[in-house]
């Protein structure tokens, strides 16, 4: 998939992708031909069918068995679930189905609170729509909006961007939500955390009154319920799991160290405890991460950092080495990690304390 900041993926144009191989969109895959294709209980397009089978996914997780049925009907639906659920299938599986790839304005937008979150929720899209061929685009910030601008006036059905970005286009007059379908809050409750509630009041303003609306969100805090209440329309709801769930598999461990002792006991760790696996550790701040990155470079740990203060191109860099695999370690903040799907993550470390159950949680 594209990586950079309002790139378009779109099979029409046989765009290089950074992350994928070409082969993985063209693959030898085929299926059988039928009246009817089911992902589970659901029926399916064709190309759906097809795209299913290309990722891999065989059978639908709880969170996409609830809301397949009520978003393929129109219905609006709130949906709690936690990270790694299976939501962004959730809700991209109906988005796919419903846009119309003949036509060439946005009829799709899904709205995130982080950069990574909306590149990783753009490719999740393309992949459920490549045989459909579906022009979707990522906007966020942290680079120059021209290249966004670019790809919005080409052939486009599905916009996926972070509030301020979206704002910033809707401002300039560069992107059009009056014919917008079906719309999608991904992990509204962190959206709410970072202070986009009024941003996101102002683009829910700017689509047509009878769109389809989804909300996702881990935790439904009063401020959450006020968005349904004003802006969806009976809405089927569907929680997957409690609002506060540990993951059942994992073996949870503190350490006591003084302050001053904190670097050389997470060294140690690292160096003796977690050398397979990838390890995420968290700090609270911006410059918590820049100070933790460089004290653990320096002793010979190979490690990268990423927070909301870097530019985007070394976030994109951090996170394709990690994912890689050629860095072992990231730390990052809170918000930059929220919602990112890492594979092979073997140990979490709260080298800062998180504030609440919820952050725990989520971490």
């Amino acid at each position: 998939m594209p990586g950079g900041e309002g790139e378009q993926s779109n099979e029409r144009r046989g765009h290089k992708r950074s992350s994928r191989k070409e082969s993985e969109y063209h693959p030898s895959v085929t299926l059988e031909k039928s009246d009817s294709y089911w992902f589970g209980a659901q029926e399916v397009s064709y190309d759906v069918a097809l795209a299913l089978k290309t990722i891999g996914y065989e059978e639908p997780t709880p969170i996409q068995t609830d809301c397949l049925a009520p978003l393929l009907d129109g219905n609006d639906v709130v949906g709690q679930a936690h990270t790694g659920t299976g939501k962004t299938a959730a809700f991209g599986i109906p988005m796919v189905e419903q846009v119309d790839p003949s036509q060439n304005f946005i009829q799709g937008l899904v709205l995130v609170p982080t950069r990574e979150l909306a590149m990783q929720v753009r490719d999740e899209i393309a992949r459920l729509g490549q045989y459909r061929k579906l022009g979707v685009i990522a906007c966020y910030g942290g680079q120059p909006i021209a290249r966004q601008i670019t790809a919005l006036n080409r052939n486009a059905q599905i916009v996926v961007g972070t509030p301020g970005r979206v704002l910033d286009h809707i401002g300039r007059g560069t992107l059009q939500l009056g014919d917008v379908r079906i719309l999608v809050l991904d992990e509204a409750d962190e959206m709410l955390d970072i202070g986009f509630l009024p941003d996101i009041e102002r683009i829910l303003g700017n689509t047509p009154r009878d769109r389809q609306t989804a909300l996702f969100s881990a935790t439904l805090p009063p401020p959450i319920r006020g968005i349904v209440g004003r802006h969806m329309k009976s809405p089927t709801w569907i929680r997957i799991g409690n609002e506060v769930e540990t993951a059942p598999d994992v073996r949870q461990i503190y350490y006591e160290v003084l302050e001053s002792d904190r670097i050389r006991a997470c060294v140690e760790l690292l160096k003796n405890q977690t050398k397979d696996g990838k390890v995420l550790l968290f700090r609270k701040t911006k410059s918590g991460v820049d100070n933790l990155t460089q004290a653990l470079q320096r002793q010979g740990i190979k490690v990268v950092g990423i927070h909301g203060g870097l530019v985007q191109g070394e976030r994109n860099a951090a996170m394709r080495s990690f994912h890689a695999g050629e860095i072992k370690v990231l730390v990052a903040t809170n918000v930059a990690a929220r919602g990112l799907d890492i594979p092979e993550i073997s140990h979490v470390i709260n080298y800062d304390m998180p504030q609440n159950l919820e952050e725990y949680v989520h971490r």
